[in-house]
């Protein structure tokens, strides 16, 4: 008998803790906020692509032009575009 599958690892949620990995070794090698918000923009972006396939809510890739104005400007971008109501 087997227990339950926590670490059960679909392609996507594998990606995430890439990312994750990624994202902690940067910063800690570089100990730059800047540098970790390249990571931050990439997994923005995977998500992105991830949940408006899934989703079909195809305004949330104007998401993805705003992250030229960085993370402050599109993670919130996201959020407000994912919260709304699909018909």
């Amino acid at each position: 008998m087997s227990g339950p599958k926590i670490f059960d690892l679909t392609p996507l949620r594998l990606c995430w803790l890439v990312l994750a990995l990624i994202g902690a070794a940067v910063g800690l090698r570089f100990d730059a906020p800047d540098a970790t918000g390249g990571t931050a923009l990439v997994t923005l972006a995977v998500w992105c692509l991830a949940e408006t396939m899934v989703r079909r809510n195809w305004l949330a890739f104007l998401t993805l032009p705003a992250m030229a104005l960085g993370i402050g400007c599109a993670l919130p971008l996201y959020l407000f575009l994912r919260s709304r109501r699909i018909a």
